[in-house]
């Protein structure tokens, strides 16, 4: 029986991408390998967003090659072939982001199935996350055309998924034991435009494609729901009620980008120092203890040390909860590359370090007021009886804080406790279950 190894990179949309991929290979009766050494071939799924991102899969599928030598190339720099075929010309083939299809045929092609797929029961979905939760994602590609950015490039413009569609893998992924469900999609906020937010028939019921009434009824299976890269609409602020009665974890993921309005418009961004401040206070007004997670972009062409301090000022006075900061990168193809005032290395890195030293300031005052209140903990580790490690309502996996917590010894990964804090650090929390 052939087997494939498979490396993915890069962002958890793509991880989605290789879930879906893994899943139709083992129906087609492949196997998966841990190693080069044991695969017949190797898939490597690339993400091709920033230069580093490029490097990082190109040096990817130079390993592949140089251990296993038959390798397959798909994701988002499958959708700049001539990249990869420059540094890698034997590559067995090339296909893009999402394009499941090609990636099975270009299989089929060097390792043809083993087994009839109509005459064998299909197996579950493979998971490349933990059991007790899940990315799904509603919808691929995006519509906006920020200057820094090519994914309607490589990932096409906004296809969202039926809303009956969305909540039938929801149930199934719960009624197999998912806890959380992170929505993920490039703009979660734009959900079902393109589909002019028509219905369909999820059991006996019509749900509209539209966040707030997928949300809804997503809700009724019990499990976390996390909201991830929120552009901020207007119409967000119809989804806090969700969150002010327990339906929808209160955390939004909004990549605001930067504060100054100036460096906003040389991004093709809205808003600004000003209007940020109005919309998160607003939002806090209907959910006070709603986390706020953000990404930021340092050393943008024309950033001038004025607009810098305007964006230091905006994060001493949002408080955010968590905060993720970049380097401005080129992008080939972006429009970004031909603005002027280009920004030397070295201050875009002294300027990241001095946003990131203000943000752990904000990041320790912010986790020292949970001091003494009880919080519910999803239980992720159990690295030795009596503690566990496991995330709030404000931790994301593998972006966000952690907790840890001293319990009873009879708690389980997947379970939801709730827990004490009794102390707290930059960026994580300390505490008894209770």
């Amino acid at each position: 029986m052939a087997k494939i190894g498979f490396v993915s990179l890069g962002c958890p949309k793509a991880l989605v991408d290789s879930e879906q991929i893994l899943s139709r290979l083992k129906a087609l009766g492949y196997e998966t390998s841990p190693t080069y050494e044991e695969a017949d071939l190797v898939i490597v799924n690339t993400c091709g967003f920033i230069t580093p991102a490029v490097e990082e899969s190109l040096e990817a599928i130079g390993e592949a090659l140089k251990e296993n030598g038959r390798v397959i190339v798909t994701g988002c720099l499958g959708a700049r072939p001539e990249v990869i075929q420059s540094r890698h010309p034997e590559v067995v083939a090339i296909t893009g982001p999402g394009e499941v299809e090609g990636v099975l045929a270009a299989v089929a092609q060097v390792l043809p199935p083993s087994r009839d797929p109509f005459l064998d029961l299909v197996p579950p979905q493979v998971k490349l996350t933990p059991k007790h939760y899940a990315y799904l994602k509603l919808s691929e590609g995006c519509d906006h055309r920020c200057s820094f950015c090519i994914i309607p490039e490589l990932r096409g413009r906004l296809r969202s998924r039926d809303a009956a569609e969305v909540l039938a893998e929801a149930a199934r992924l719960v009624a197999t034991g998912t806890q959380e469900l992170l929505l993920i999609a490039q703009d979660l906020s734009a959900y079902g435009v393109d589909l002019g937010h028509r219905a369909s028939f999820w059991g006996d019921r019509l749900v509209r494609a539209e966040l707030k009434d997928l949300l809804a009824h997503m809700a009724e299976l019990g499990a976390w729901i996390r909201l991830h890269y929120v552009y901020p609409y207007p119409h967000v602020k119809d989804l806090l009620p969700l969150m002010a009665e327990g339906k929808v974890l209160p955390y939004l993921d909004v990549p605001l980008q930067h504060a100054s309005e100036r460096i906003l418009r040389r991004m093709r961004r809205p808003g600004g120092y000003q209007s940020h401040l109005k919309t998160l206070k607003a939002w806090r007004e209907v959910v006070p203890e709603l986390a706020l997670r953000s990404t930021f972009i340092v050393g943008f062409p024309g950033e001038t040390e004025e607009d810098f301090q305007i964006l230091l000022d905006f994060l001493e006075e949002a408080e955010l909860d968590r905060v993720g900061v970049f380097p401005y990168s080129p992008v080939e193809g972006a429009e970004a590359n031909a603005l002027d005032g280009h920004v030397p290395e070295e201050v875009k890195e002294e300027r990241k370090a001095r946003l990131m030293e203000l943000q752990a300031r904000v990041s320790l005052r912010k986790n020292e007021r949970l001091v003494g209140k009880t919080l519910e903990v999803l239980v992720d580790e159990l690295p030795e009886p009596g503690l566990a490690v496991g995330r709030t309502y404000r931790d994301s996996p593998g972006i966000d804080g952690v907790m840890y917590v001293e319990t009873d010894g009879t708690v389980r990964v997947g379970e939801r406790i709730q827990a004490r804090v009794t102390r707290a650090d930059t960026y994580d929390l300390y505490g008894v279950q209770v």
